[in-house]
């Protein structure tokens, strides 16, 4: 799949290609980890806990699986510049199985440009091919800017969990 990068609505000449992902990514995935981190805003637990659930979470999302799933990068020419995981799973609603994006991650410099909706596209073109009907995914509440980016894209608010610090 490829397309042309956008910057401030305007077309530009660069090229974006979204691919399967291959063993030679796992480096620029885990790099995105710091930036997946900071966009938590957890104040109530340290720097390090976050980024090592972050960190943690990558690996088993990456690891092989006999979940039905797919990942995927934009390149341009041969600079990756983002990365979606998709994969199957319950729908705690319904009971029926639904799609899901646990992993969303577009490098700083390359926000804004339509990387995120393009890899966005793929996963949800993923998700229709596998014969789902839904696709859930989670974004920590503090992400303000992932959140507005998800609702531009029609996602809708299901669920949302709260937590109180208590010491």
């Amino acid at each position: 799949m490829t397309g042309n990068l956008v910057a401030a609505g305007k077309k530009t000449m660069t090229t974006l290609t979204i691919r399967p992902v291959e063993d030679a990514d796992l480096p620029f995935i885990r790099s995105l980890s710091p930036t997946l981190a900071a966009k938590a805003g957890l104040s109530w637990h340290s720097d390090a806990v976050v980024q090592k659930f972050q960190d943690d979470y990558i690996d088993a999302m990456m690891a092989a699986t006999d979940v039905r799933n797919a990942t995927y990068v934009a390149v341009r020419g041969d600079e990756p510049l983002g990365f979606v995981h998709v994969r199957e799973r319950e729908d705690e609603v319904s009971g029926e199985m639904v799609a899901t994006v646990p992993l969303l991650a577009v490098k700083d410099g390359a926000q804004g440009l339509g990387v995120g909706q393009a890899l966005m596209a793929a996963a949800e073109d993923w998700t229709r091919a596998n014969g789902f009907r839904l696709l859930h995914l989670e974004v920590f509440w503090n992400n303000a800017q992932g959140r507005h980016f998800y609702e531009k894209q029609g996602y809708l608010t299901e669920t949302i969990n709260l937590i109180k610090p208590l010491g």
